[in-house]
């Protein structure tokens, strides 16, 4: 990228989100100076246009692409349970070259619309991993790829065959995302954590999708899906659709992340995350569209949904600052300022930044529709209505 000074813009600066008119200069894929003073480079007009933060999809599965809204109307278990839903059996089908094709579609979605990085539960062990690297190959976005393996589901494997194929996955990866606890033994998450702590890496799992796995978990350890995640030190929390006020606590007191799917637990009947609860707790909140075979994975979609039917459904105002921080800085990595060591490997390995000077630049230029700069990208911005896409030195233009 050349020298480029974007001038009279609304940025959404910080971690605030604090919007200012202002330029800002952007140079070898870094924020150089955000001013009214600046004019260098290459200028580009940015009158009617904000700028925000670039999208952090919190959990997707892209590898599913391939099986759009398959299955419509079955249950959870019969769709995606592993080994046998519906989802892996119709994968086991598709070609290698399919499979890559629509991940490579879905990555291009995902850009078009203004996300940069993108957290993915890789099914397929190795290969699967590799079949990912391989299709985000000359796209600008940046896959957070958590792998998996059919082996976590064997009853019959020993720990020692469990913990060299984590300890493999680990080398072509970024951490381990399980399915739950339902599905993987106790034993193996236990490995999953451990090899992943100790390599700096993001150990994850789904908790608390919906009721019957609560009341399951309470019945058969006496504890609930999420006080077990936390016990065990998992990082990242998938769905958490239903806790407890003691998990809303503990969540809290143990400064996990936790990643809400709205439009997936409405595809699937299964509820409406607590959102106002997390948010009392001040929760590190992220949000994502999960399964693509479920949902585009369009986070101004998911946002709009989220905001809309939460205060339908509390009946109490959410402010829509508080929603887009959910997909863009609440996982952005963390200045001195803001230091958070609980959170450090999850910060490092995700490598998202904010709007401040000195920070790769990672943005989303928009034409500013609304008077109210987060309900612009929330409620009124459409994919034609993305300018740019911005990450570092790669920068996209979709609609030229």
């Amino acid at each position: 990228m050349t020298m480029k000074t974007i001038v009279n813009t609304i940025i959404l600066k910080g971690y605030d989100l604090t919007p200012i008119k202002s330029n800002i200069l952007i140079d070898d894929g870094k924020i150089i100076e955000i001013s009214n003073e600046v004019f260098e480079g290459e200028v580009i007009d940015g009158t009617g246009t904000m700028i925000c933060p670039s999208f952090l999809n919190g959990h997707t599965h892209i590898g599913d692409s391939m099986i759009k809204d398959y299955g419509d109307g079955k249950s959870i278990e019969e769709l995606v349970k592993p080994p046998n839903g519906l989802k892996h059996l119709a994968l086991s089908e598709c070609s290698d070259d399919e499979i890559i094709s629509s991940m490579k579609s879905s990555m291009w979605n995902m850009v078009k619309t203004g996300t940069t990085h993108f957290i993915d539960y890789r099914e397929g062990g190795l290969k699967g991993i590799k079949l990912l690297k391989k299709a985000a190959i000359d796209i600008p976005i940046n896959p957070i790829i958590l792998g998996r393996d059919p082996i976590f589901h064997d009853d019959q494997a020993t720990e020692y065959e469990v913990r060299k194929t984590v300890v493999k996955l680990l080398k072509h990866c970024d951490g381990i995302g399980l399915s739950g606890f339902s599905e993987v033994p106790k034993k193996v998450c236990e490995i999953v954590i451990e090899e992943s702590i100790n390599r700096g890496k993001i150990p994850s799992i789904h908790v608390g999708e919906y009721l019957k796995l609560q009341k399951k978990s309470l019945k058969e350890t006496g504890k609930t899906e999420i006080e077990n995640s936390i016990d065990l030190n998992f990082k990242l929390l998938i769905h958490v659709t239903y806790p407890t006020n003691n998990d809303l606590n503990l969540i809290s007191k143990n400064n996990k992340f936790v990643t809400l799917c709205p439009r997936s637990n409405g595809t699937l009947t299964l509820g409406i995350p607590p959102l106002t609860k997390f948010m009392e707790k001040e929760t590190n909140i992220l949000i994502g569209t999960d399964n693509i075979m479920l949902n585009s994975p369009n986070l101004m979609r998911e946002m709009e949904y989220t905001l809309k039917t939460v205060r339908a459904y509390y009946k109490k105002y959410i402010d829509p600052k508080k929603v887009l921080k959910m997909a863009t800085v609440n996982g952005c990595k963390k200045t001195d300022e803001y230091l958070d060591k609980d959170n450090l490997n999850f910060y490092s390995t995700v490598n998202k930044t904010v709007i401040e000077e000195g920070n790769n630049a990672q943005l989303l230029m928009t034409k500013l529709i609304s008077k109210n700069p987060y309900l612009n990208i929330i409620n009124r911005v459409e994919a034609n209505n993305v300018v740019a896409t911005i990450d570092k030195d790669k920068v996209l233009y979709p609609n030229e």
